[in-house]
């Protein structure tokens, strides 16, 4: 990204003044390498973004940013209803709500690493990457839409006191079943309880390093301590209702006279008709993903109690992106609800906010941000300063490479060599996804974290070094 264009407006924060038809500024969290090496489409759609109607403040990007379809990857952007806002499907994405949870098991890494291979081939019998085994029937997908993540523990998959662990205690409001079509629900057959591919994936991480004892003491992690991450999202399902609603809110978009300069970036005056129908249906993505995840977890205990079953696997929490949220920000000498839209970025509200679940109001919203397979992971917390992005943070490293870029680095054979060579064992049905999925194709995740961290929005409890990974 060309930074002639853009303004320190403090060591970690750029600015792209407003120009054109921006409503607001642009602004950019990272430093001068990470900024410098975004690539100019970053700039060009936080700028379509911050000339949609009803923005507030800024149109933002976390340093993990990379382009994306309508917002970028990493694009943070909040919306006042009462200034005639709107909600864009292409802030929330395709994968609704997908997003991480992180658990226990209960173990240090001299007593899992034995078992690592055995449970890694128990993991890919009992977590399918494409259909699994579970049939719905339409009543049934109807409360999985509603009820998400707590739907799955009313039916045996899980336990209830995990859910206050969860955004929204599991379930997301607001959804209503009548607005997910046909072909959606389709598509969803027999894929709850299913992993996906791409960058999705379970991972087996060690806590190298406490960086911030109180709060690894309110979350439950030491040094030593091995934790299993579970990304993936609405899988077929939210796919389809985010392809359903680019036709319904583009033909809302020509009524209500809002530019659509990017196919993604169509929208809606969230107060409309078409906008509550999208965000309606948002909601039931949002909720199938938390049961997605859910229900993934009672299969890996399933897993872990055919080859370790003194293992207690327990929820530390779990954390969504791409999503559309209703919450209280203040704005100038107002507190006000705004539509607040993450696209591939996290909560990160700090400690004391009742947007917080209640386990971690002390200490402010966990996040797990990804490493890559080869590279560290991070839990982070949120802190109050974290309001001047909207209460957000990155949700990952970021690509630094296109998927296609990377198949010309390396084959899927030598990124599994490679990791192999660093003890890391890695287990997956599709070698092409290992070499999209490459650790090069990725930003330095330790320098991405730094710049969330020094720009107010989060603080570093522990960091988190891979011990095995499974892919979709």
């Amino acid at each position: 990204m060309d930074l002639k264009s853009l303004t320190r407006i403090s060591p970690w924060m750029w600015e792209l003044p407003r120009s054109g038809a921006m409503r607001v500024p642009a602004r950019i969290v990272g430093d001068r390498a990470l900024v410098a090496d975004m690539d100019e489409a970053v700039a060009r759609q936080l700028t379509n973004v911050a000339a949609l109607p009803g923005i507030v403040e800024a149109a933002l990007a976390m340093p993990d940013a990379h382009s994306g379809f309508g917002f970028p990857i990493g694009g943070v952007a909040a919306f006042d209803p009462d200034r005639d806002g709107v909600i864009c499907m292409g802030g929330v994405g395709y994968d609704i709500a997908c997003g991480v949870r992180v658990l226990h098991t209960g173990m240090h890494r001299e007593e899992i690493l034995p078992h690592l291979e055995a449970l890694l081939h128990a993991l890919q019998l009992l977590v399918p990457a494409g259909v699994g085994n579970m049939s719905l029937t339409a009543r049934e997908l109807d409360r999985v839409l509603t009820q998400g993540a707590r739907w799955a523990v009313s039916r045996g998959y899980g336990e209830q006191g995990e859910l206050e662990r969860l955004e929204d205690g599991g379930t997301m409001p607001g959804a209503d079943p009548d607005q997910v079509s046909a072909a959606a629900r389709q598509r969803e057959k027999r894929q709850l309880g299913t992993l996906g591919a791409g960058n999705h994936y379970l991972e087996f991480q060690v806590v190298e390093e406490v960086l911030e004892p109180n709060a690894a003491r309110v979350l439950g992690v030491a040094p030593g301590d091995v934790l299993l991450s579970v990304h993936c999202g609405s899988r077929g399902l939210g796919h389809q209702i985010g392809t359903d609603f680019i036709h319904v809110l583009g033909q809302a978009a020509r009524k209500y006279g809002i530019p659509v300069p990017e196919k993604e970036l169509v929208s809606a005056p969230i107060r409309s008709p078409e906008g509550e129908r999208y965000f309606s249906a948002m909601a039931c993505g949002a909720n199938f993903a938390m049961a997605n995840r859910q229900v993934i977890v009672h299969r890996i205990r399933e897993a872990f109690a055919r080859i370790l079953p003194q293992a207690a696997l327990r929820t530390l929490f779990e954390i969504n992106h791409n999503t559309c949220r209703k919450e209280r920000h203040p704005v100038q000498t107002a507190t006000k609800t705004l539509f607040v839209h993450r696209k591939g970025a996290t909560r990160a509200f700090g400690p004391g906010d009742p947007q917080v679940p209640p386990p971690f109001r002390t200490i402010g919203q966990p996040v797990l941000v990804g490493g890559s397979m080869g590279t560290a992971s991070y839990i982070l917390v949120g802190r109050e300063t974290s309001r001047t992005a909207f209460a957000s943070t990155c949700h990952g490293a970021g690509r630094a490479l296109s998927r296609s870029q990377a198949l010309k680095l390396a084959k899927g054979r030598d990124v599994l060599d490679s990791l192999a060579s660093q003890g890391i064992l890695i287990r997956t049905n599709h070698l092409k996804g290992l070499a999209e999925e490459a650790p090069a194709a990725y930003k330095d995740i330790h320098q991405v974290v730094e710049a969330t961290a020094q720009a107010g929005l989060t603080a570093k409890v522990a960091r988190l070094a891979p011990l095995a990974c499974l892919k979709g």
